[in-house]
Formats: C-alpha cells, sequence, structure tokens
C-alpha cells in the first residue's frame, strides 16, 4: 500500500522528458516551416494569390523589373484604409517576387519629411496625400534598364484591378516597341480637311480625340473601307461603324480572327455622327453590323432596333428649351458594369447615344459574357424614333423586365462565315493583290478574343469630353469614362492570352452583412415611420387649411377649438410617433450589440472549447486503452 502511495518519479521523469521532447520538436517543426517559405492562402477569394496569367507571364520574363514601394509607414496619421490596402500590396507583392524567380526585385522606401526617399519620391512622380500633420505617400514606381512606369499613388478602390495593372506593366517591359492598331471606320474618325459638302456636315477638319490618344499609345494605322486585306502584322483590329464593308473586306475580317487575332468591334443601329447622307439621315436610320460575321461568331444585333431604357436615360434640352428624359440615350452606372471583368471594374459612369441590343444565337463552343447591360426597365424599339421626341417614345412602351448587352465578350477558336472560300470579286471591287492569297481557314486555329460594342457614337467628341480655353491652353476634360472604356479594351486586346484571362479580383475589406442587414431592416421601419410621420403632418395642415378657409375675416387671428383640438391631437400622434422612432433605434443598437457579443464570445471561448474538448476525449481515450491493458 505504501508503494501505491508513494511518489511514482519514473513517472514523472518520464513527462518531463515528454514535454521537453514536444517542446524541441515544435522549435524544430518552426525552424523547417520558416525555411520552407510555404504559402498558403487562406481568403475566400485567394485576395493573395497570383492567377495562372500573371504566373506564366513572370515565369516567362526576359527583362528583369524593380519595383519601389515608397509608404509613410512612419506616419501615424495615415488612413486605416490606407494603412490595410498598403499592408496587402507589400504581400500580394511578395509574391510576385517569389513568382518571378529572381527577374522581380521589391525595395520599400519609408519617406519621411525631409529625407533622400522623399526627394526621391518627388523626383519619380509620387503623388503624396496632403494631411494637416504632412504628406502621406503610398505608390510605386517600376524600373526596367532605362524604361520606368508609375503608379503615383495606390487607390484602394482600385483594389479589385491591383493584379491587371502590376502584371500589365511587367508585361509592357517585356516588349517595349509599339504595339500596331489598325482602324477600319466609315466615319471621318482621321478627320478630313475638306470643307462641308452641305448643309450640317460637320468639316470633320479635327481626327476624333480617341484616335489622338491611341496614338500615344500604339502605332495607329488607317485602313481605308475599301481595302481588300488586312495586315497580319496587327496586333489588334479596331471596327468602328462597318457601313457598307464590301464583301472582300468582311472576308479579310473573318480570316483575321480566325487566325487567332482579336478585334474590337462598334456597330450601331442609328449613328448620329453619320453625317454621309445629309438630310437624307432622318428619313432612313444610319445603322451598320456585321450580320453575317456576327451569325458565325454566336452573336446577332438588329440594326433597326435600338435599347429603350427607362431606368437609365440621359437628361437632355428637347427642340423646345425643355429638359426631358431621353431614354435612347443611356447613362450607364453602378450595377449596370461586370465588376467581374478588368474591362469594366473600374468604370462609373458611360453614356451610349441610342445602342442596340446584342445577343447571344446560341453557338457552342465559344465563351460569352456581357460586360455592359441595360436596366430591367427597358425594351426594343424602333430606333428610328430617336428623331420623334420622349413623348413618342413612351406610346406603347412596356418594359421587358430583361438587361440587354451593350457590350460583349466572345472568346474561342470561331468559325468563319465563308465556308465557300473569298468570295467572287464584283465589278467594283479592284483584283485583289497577290500577298493575301493565302489558305483558307474554316476554323480558327488558336484562341481569339472580340469585344464587340453596340454603340459607335460613344466615340465621338462631344459625348464623353468638354474642350475649353484656359489662359490661352486648349483643355480637354472627360465627364464619363467612354474613353476609359475604349484604353482599357484595347491594352486587353493588345496584350497576351495570359493578360487577357485575367479576371477582376475579390476586395480584402469583408463588411459585416448582418450587421448591415440589421441596419437595413431597422432603417426601413425608420423610413416608414418617417413617411408616416410627414403623411400626418401633411394631412393636419390640410385641414387646418379647410378650417381657415371657413371662417369669416373678423376670426382670422382666432384659433377655433375644433382646430385646436386637431392641433392637440397631432402633437400626441407625433410625440407618440417619436417614442416609437426611440425605441426603433434602441432596438438597433440592441441588436447589433448583441450580435457584436456573440460574436465576440465565439472568438474568444468556442476555439478554447474546442481544444479542452478535444484534449479530455483525447485523455479519456487513452485512459480506457490504458485500463484494457
Amino acid at each position: 500500500m505504501a508503494k501505491e502511495k508513494g511518489y511514482d518519479y519514473k513517472k514523472a521523469l518520464l513527462s518531463i522528458t515528454g514535454l521537453i521532447v514536444l517542446f524541441l520538436i515544435l522549435i524544430f517543426v518552426n525552424i523547417i516551416v520558416s525555411y520552407a517559405n510555404i504559402r498558403w492562402d487562406a481568403t475566400e477569394d485567394n485576395t493573395y494569390s497570383l492567377s495562372e496569367g500573371t504566373k506564366n507571364i513572370l515565369s516567362s520574363m526576359t527583362a528583369p523589373v524593380t519595383i519601389k514601394l515608397f509608404y509613410s509607414q512612419s506616419n501615424p496619421d495615415v488612413p486605416v484604409n490606407v494603412k490595410v490596402y498598403a499592408k496587402q500590396v507589400k504581400d500580394f507583392l511578395s509574391e510576385y517576387t517569389h513568382a518571378g524567380k529572381g527577374q522581380i526585385k521589391l525595395e520599400i522606401y519609408d519617406p519621411t519629411p525631409d529625407s533622400d526617399e522623399e526627394e526621391w519620391a518627388q523626383k519619380y512622380g509620387i503623388k503624396p496625400m496632403m494631411t494637416p500633420h504632412g504628406k502621406i505617400y503610398c505608390g510605386l514606381v517600376f524600373v526596367s534598364a532605362d524604361k520606368e512606369e508609375l503608379i503615383p499613388w495606390l487607390d484602394p478602390s482600385k483594389e479589385q484591378v491591383l493584379e491587371y495593372d502590376l502584371t500589365s506593366i511587367i508585361q509592357g517591359f517585356q516588349r517595349p516597341e509599339k504595339k500596331v492598331v489598325g482602324i477600319i471606320s466609315s466615319l471621318p474618325v482621321f478627320g478630313t480637311g475638306g470643307r462641308p459638302q452641305f448643309p450640317g456636315q460637320a468639316s470633320g477638319s479635327e481626327e476624333w480625340l480617341f484616335v489622338t490618344e491611341m496614338k500615344k499609345i500604339y502605332d495607329v494605322r488607317n485602313i481605308n473601307p475599301s481595302a481588300q486585306e488586312i495586315d497580319p502584322a496587327l496586333d489588334l483590329l479596331m471596327i468602328v461603324f462597318p457601313k457598307n464593308l464590301s464583301s472582300q473586306l468582311e472576308y479579310a475580317v473573318d480570316q483575321y480572327v480566325l487566325s487567332g487575332r482579336n478585334a474590337l468591334i462598334f456597330v450601331d443601329p442609328l449613328c448620329v455622327s453619320d453625317k454621309s447622307q445629309g438630310r437624307q439621315q432622318f428619313i432612313r436610320s444610319s445603322g451598320a453590323s456585321l450580320d453575317n460575321v456576327f451569325k458565325a461568331w454566336g452573336i446577332s444585333m438588329n440594326s433597326s432596333e435600338a435599347v429603350a431604357d427607362f431606368g437609365q436615360p440621359t437628361r437632355v434640352r428637347a427642340g423646345d428649351n425643355r429638359l426631358e428624359d431621353n431614354p435612347l440615350m443611356i447613362s450607364v452606372r453602378g450595377a449596370a458594369f461586370n465588376k467581374k471583368d478588368v474591362v469594366t471594374a473600374g468604370l462609373e459612369s458611360m453614356l451610349f447615344p441610342v445602342a442596340g441590343a446584342i445577343k447571344k444565337t446560341g453557338a457552342e463552343g465559344y465563351e460569352f459574357e456581357s460586360l455592359i447591360y441595360s436596366s430591367k426597365s427597358a425594351a426594343l424599339m424602333d430606333a428610328f424614333k430617336a428623331y420623334l421626341g420622349v413623348e413618342e417614345m413612351k406610346k406603347d412602351f412596356v418594359p421587358a423586365g430583361e438587361r440587354f448587352n451593350i457590350a460583349v465578350r466572345v472568346r474561342g477558336k470561331l468559325k468563319t462565315a465563308f465556308p465557300d472560300g473569298r468570295p467572287e470579286l464584283k465589278e467594283s471591287d479592284s483584283k485583289p493583290p497577290e500577298q493575301i492569297k493565302g489558305p483558307h481557314l474554316k476554323e480558327g486555329k488558336k484562341l481569339a478574343t472580340i469585344i464587340v460594342v453596340s454603340d459607335a457614337d460613344m466615340l465621338a467628341d462631344q459625348f464623353y469630353v468638354q474642350r475649353r480655353n484656359f489662359l490661352g491652353l486648349a483643355i480637354a476634360e472627360m465627364f464619363n469614362d467612354n474613353l476609359n472604356f475604349l484604353s482599357n479594351a484595347s491594352e486587353i486586346l493588345t496584350g497576351s492570352d495570359d493578360l487577357i484571362g485575367l479576371r477582376s479580383r475579390g476586395k480584402l475589406e469583408r463588411p459585416f452583412t448582418a450587421v448591415m442587414e440589421l441596419k437595413r431592416q431597422a432603417q426601413e421601419r425608420w423610413l416608414a415611420k418617417e413617411k408616416e410621420l410627414v403623411k400626418q403632418i401633411e394631412e393636419t395642415n390640410q385641414k387646418l387649411r379647410q378650417l381657415e378657409k371657413q371662417k369669416d375675416v373678423s376670426q382670422k387671428m382666432i384659433i377655433s377649438p375644433q382646430q385646436e383640438a386637431e392641433i392637440n391631437k397631432f402633437k400626441e400622434q407625433r410625440q407618440k410617433i417619436n417614442q416609437e422612432l426611440k425605441q426603433v433605434r434602441k432596438n438597433l443598437r440592441a441588436d447589433i450589440e448583441n450580435l457584436g457579443t456573440t460574436l465576440k464570445g465565439i472568438n474568444i471561448f468556442l476555439m478554447p472549447f474546442l481544444v479542452s474538448v478535444t484534449g479530455i476525449g483525447f485523455a479519456i481515450y487513452k485512459q480506457r486503452k490504458f485500463r484494457k491493458k
């Protein structure tokens, strides 16, 4: 019995030894993990993980890139959202350096006041945020050989396109020469030097602004609409209002795309910028599409129908100087953009004067994605009604209850619209040059990406830019994102397949949806009570006015017993409703506090509880196993 009551030194020694061994194992495992560079992204949208397209681009780099992050980390006045975003950017850039396999170098600088780092930030063009306590820097500089690219301010609101911005800049260093863009247009987008041929026609002496802007980035070439070939050296084919294109040029477009090249196409059911018909444009619709080619690509657009969107109209001045909301001039905002696509993720507003509806015709094997769409308060109507006024449009208008596609992306190995080969030459066609005689493609050999927009007028200057003179300088101010859309689409389509495949990223910020839902419900109740109070005020005031009319002139300054009773009744109702409003707000705070307490309890106690239960269960299991022995 004494032995049983005695202290078991052997057991104690084994327990102490076991703890020491366990401690050493933990240290050893920690050292191994730290050197193993193991990465695990546990976020819902893989916020810190690179896409496969980015990894492919980084793995094929030939020109090394140095990324310099200028961030005022030591400044205590950095806004919380900027601080969180800067931390995310640093972590994300570390993924780039890891995937770059030595080709990407990351340097981080803290530009404190009057420091060399601040001087370099200013030389590079990093734009600081001005605060009462100093400047806050948060920008990136990319350096490769003698070339530099800049993101002057890392805007947290552009978090979704961060990966695309970083990857596109890095890829740009790998191919320094300008990309080649060819433009086919039946509109005078390159400008004309001649005088107007008829009253009302614009002189067209200047090229359109979008062409001028594209020439700053690309080697832009004008392809005559009467041409019969397309230079295979083009990186992107852009077609703007393809009116009356010859079958020879349509065939050239078809074969160009089937060769695996990309295209950006703007069609239109009624082009208000088309002045080629003179006054006849008011007699017949001035539309243009590529019906034959579109059919083979699995899409269609009826060039005689336009989308009338009473959910997204544009306020314009009518002929009699009245302001009216025109549903055929669609002002696209917010939810009408595909936020999951990098082309449209960062856009806020666009203007489409008379746009058509692009439909998928059921062709299999192609990716079809809507980029911009109408609201559900839209319907199709004859495009010619654009000349008849809003009142005429309202007649017999019935919302279709569905969204119509204004801009789409089609991707895949497309099929030809000319299965029998090149169409026969017409008498008006010139003989095609020898160099374009080649193998006829019936199906695409490579993936091609086509972006189609159902309005060409959106590229006309008056629909996205205001020009003014300031101190002798001509200034162009953009008032929507029409040009930004073109810039995004062109940049995507002139990039590699890996860059085209990049998607808009999820946001790191996660809202408390349960709290927001509680607030929303309470706000709805509050608004309902507020409306009820306002309604009762109006009803009471109306009754008071009616009582006032019943009195003669000598009684105007005297409150009748009936008026006094009404006023007292209203005061009692107002006091009651105010008490109810206070109770709603009190319940709202209580619901939110209870939810917070529940979440806090889960965070504090749930994990220790689970660990404890697991430990107790394991101990019971071991004890039972020991007893069986």
